[in-house]
């Protein structure tokens, strides 16, 4: 099981973790929501949860509780920039389908 991230997320999480100025890493999960069932979550990762799997890339952390691998696994964290709009993409291959919004997904 793994969770990689390309070099753009890395040096994106790592330039927020900076200008917060605490936190270990990142915590990357899912939860029920959206119109197709399920959404990611990201937040920041202060004290480590013990049954967290931990994925390490380009010196950033990203923790993921066993609940959401299951989902999750194999996905690659990216940051695009496309125009004006700018954000996480999740590269994620156990997507079956995602809502017309790209919030949620399924798998």
């Amino acid at each position: 099981m793994a969770i990689t991230m390309t070099q753009a997320a890395a040096d994106h999480i790592d330039a927020f973790l900076q200008k917060r100025g605490k936190g270990l890493g990142i915590r990357l999960g899912v939860k029920t929501t959206g119109c197709s069932g399920m959404a990611y979550v990201l937040e920041y990762v202060d004290v480590v949860d013990p049954d967290d799997a931990l994925f390490e890339q380009f010196g950033v952390k990203i923790f993921v509780d066993p609940k959401s691998l299951v989902y999750i696994d194999g996905t690659e964290l990216d940051f695009v920039k496309e125009g004006l709009n700018e954000g996480f993409q999740f590269n994620n291959p156990n997507t079956k389908g995602e809502c017309g919004c790209g919030e949620s997904f399924t798998v």
